[in-house]
């Protein structure tokens, strides 16, 4: 089915609905209330509504709940070259799947350099320089049972106001570069379970190259907040330091942990601090 270019986001849920003469959708969704309507309609008034059902072009007429199209209106069809299209799921449940995958087509994209990643059930995007190491710290987090997205150049859509799916590009599916191995396929290596064909995105890890005083320098008691916007949609962002001896995939999976239990509602550094501040004032009365 073809959807005129002039639809953008803001319109999919104006790409299908139920028969509607003043404001028709381009598909067309005749369930069993329409039918019967249709049906109800003496010879003339049937033909009448046909033709301004018609008169609007619709890119596609469906008809929900494993019914029999009318027989006008299967002449109308062949005659004016529109698709008439079956379902056996009802119209509700029709219209529901079509405007999820609109928004899915039609959806705000980008690509954004880095490597996308399932940890523990949260898709994890790793950033970084070039030959910062991301690649084979995916590698060593894949071994660990952690799934592959994409490598290199991972696709983002946003589905709703606060989420932002991200997905691979089909020639890039299954492949991870690794400098000095090359190419490798991850599902043919791994097996099935390494690979998942799409995440939501919550949350980034910036890896960033330190020299050893500058991680000494860094916050000690708590990570600073800091976030980065992906298609208008606010993403935590945290940075991991890269030196020599740092084993980044513990940290990686320690940072995702830490991240789900402040989704909770837990905060560990917070919780530190208040004990640190009442113990300080127990001592001093």
């Amino acid at each position: 089915m073809d959807v005129p270019k002039s639809f953008t986001r803001s319109k999919t849920r104006l790409i299908a609905g139920p028969l509607n003469y003043i404001h028709p959708t381009p598909v067309q969704i005749i369930g069993p209330t329409e039918k019967r309507y249709l049906t109800s309609l003496s010879s003339e008034e049937q033909a009448n509504a046909l033709e301004r059902l018609f008169a609007a072009s619709p890119a596609a007429i469906l008809i929900t709940n494993r019914q029999k199209p009318l027989a006008a209106l299967e002449k109308r069809a062949r005659e004016t070259g529109t698709p008439l299209l079956a379902s056996p799921l009802s119209d509700s449940l029709v219209l529901d799947n079509l405007q999820y995958y609109a928004a899915r087509f039609l959806a705000a994209k980008t690509t954004l350099h880095g490597v996308f990643l399932e940890v523990l059930g949260m898709g994890v995007l790793l950033t970084g320089h070039s030959a910062v190491g991301k690649s084979e710290l995916a590698l060593e987090l894949i071994t660990r049972g952690h799934r592959l997205v994409a490598d290199d150049a991972p696709e983002f859509r946003r589905i709703a106001p606060d989420i932002v799916a991200g997905s691979c590009p089909p020639l890039l599916r299954e492949f991870l570069e690794v400098r000095g191995l090359g190419i490798l396929n991850i599902r043919a290596m791994f097996g099935d379970s390494s690979i998942v064909n799409n995440m939501y995105l919550q949350l980034i890890i910036h890896l960033k190259r330190m020299k050893l005083q500058e991680i000494a320098d860094m916050e000690r008691l708590q990570a600073v907040g800091q976030s980065r916007s992906v298609l208008g949609v606010e993403i935590p962002q945290l940075t991991v330091p890269v030196a020599p001896g740092r084993n980044l995939a513990i940290l990686v999976e320690t940072a995702v942990r830490n991240h789900m239990l402040k989704l909770k509602g837990y905060d560990a550094a917070e919780l530190f601090i208040e004990r640190q501040r009442r113990s300080i004032e127990e001592s001093t009365t």
